[in-house]
């Protein structure tokens, strides 16, 4: 049984490793799923374990498993499962409960335990893998016609628990209606966040560096959304211009613009940082002008990494209205396919090489429920994961 894995700690050590099959049964009181994996997405995060700058093997492997953002399909359930059948499409959450109150009461991804849990990142086996096994919370059912798009779910998700925390703390001001918002950075996670923003009824800004003609910035304007490129205008001015921006959305991957965009925040607003920058990059700030404007105009900043069902379960809505109304547009962000496991060299060339990727995946199986093949090839069963 074949996987796609890294050893931690150790650079570019990505590799096929050898695992048993899963069964319903390793799953308590009769509460396992069964899943085949079709497709799994890609991303810097799979890029940046592969590197060796994070990530750990569950106890007793000296391997980890990569692959978070997965579409599978139910082959079998436990006795006690009524929450899915077999043939039913599912997207599996990525974090696992810890010890903490927060891990307790479902969210798990407000844990405030320093260690955690995530399959393909941290001491949990991935999806890049022909099976799962997993326990019912952690699985959310996708509508047959996402299927083709149900990849992209997981980064989604992530989007969609930053703007509904951004909702959530506004409460204090009781009534809260921001009608103005900016996106920071214009690749896969940029693009998504532009398209949630707009289905909720936004007037969007997006900032990138792209200056000419691009597949990405093709794609915001179909949403009809204004693109900047911040080497024609900086953010202070295009905020001068065409803000103020109630919400403001990052996800750049490069720290000095989160303090930018502080400046340029409007009054009663939410600044979600989506990106997770490592190293120890300084930078000079105005910090006594950006300290007064936000105590003075009551502005708030928000992290938002990792996401529980709840917000997996808002991606499904926001998709399915956005087939709706962009119809096809999401599957144009699946840009880079993989065909098969045995290709995970390829997969991680194009994850680090290819400058016009928007989302790189491997098709891993058929969906034998097709009267044609999907994107991808027959894959025979080769690889599974025992635990969830």
């Amino acid at each position: 049984m074949k996987a796609v894995a890294v050893i931690p700690g150790q650079p570019d050590s990505i590799h096929l490793a050898e695992l048993p099959k899963p069964s319903v049964h390793e799953i308590p009181n009769g509460r396992g799923v069964l899943v085949q994996v079709l497709r799994v997405g890609i991303d810097g995060t799979d890029k940046e374990i592969n590197a060796a700058e994070y990530g750990m093997a569950p106890p007793g492997d000296d391997f980890l498993v990569i692959g978070h953002e997965c579409l599978g399909r139910v082959l079998e359930v436990g006795p006690a499962v009524t929450e899915f059948t077999p043939g039913d499409y599912v997207v599996p959450t990525v974090r696992r409960p810890g010890g903490s109150f927060y891990d307790q009461i479902g969210q798990y991804d407000m844990t405030s335990e320093d260690t955690y849990f995530e399959r393909g990142i941290n001491l949990r086996h991935g999806y890049l893998t022909e099976r799962f096994v997993d326990d019912p919370e952690y699985l959310v059912k996708i509508p047959k016609g996402l299927k083709p798009v149900a990849v992209l779910l997981e980064p989604a998700s992530i989007i969609e628990k930053g703007i509904i925390q951004a909702y959530e703390a506004q409460r204090r001001f009781k009534i809260w209606r921001p009608r103005k918002a900016a996106v920071l950075g214009a690749g896969t996670v940029g693009l998504l966040a532009a398209l949630s923003l707009k289905m909720k009824g936004f007037d969007v800004t997006s900032f990138g560096k792209q200056g000419g003609p691009s597949r990405n910035l093709d794609l915001l304007a179909e949403l009809g959304v204004r693109y900047i490129s911040t080497s024609d205008l900086s953010i202070r001015e295009a905020a001068r211009r065409f803000g103020p921006f109630d919400l403001m959305f990052e996800a750049t991957g490069y720290s000095p613009v989160v303090f930018e965009a502080m400046e340029c925040l409007g009054k009663n607003g939410v600044l979600v940082l989506a990106s997770v920058t490592g190293g120890d990059r300084e930078h000079p700030i105005p910090a006594d002008k950006i300290n007064l404007d936000f105590v003075l105009g009551n502005k708030l900043v928000v992290g938002t990494v990792n996401a529980n069902r709840e917000y997996f379960e808002a991606g499904v809505y926001d998709f399915a209205r956005a087939e709706l109304e962009f119809s096809g547009w999401l599957s144009k962000l699946l840009t880079h396919p993989v065909e098969g496991l045995d290709n995970y060299r390829d997969m991680m060339r194009l994850l680090t090489e290819e400058r016009g990727a928007i989302k790189v995946y491997v098709n891993v199986a058929y969906d034998q429920q097709d009267q044609t093949p999907r994107l991808g090839h027959e894959a025979k069963p080769r690889c599974t994961i025992p635990n969830g």
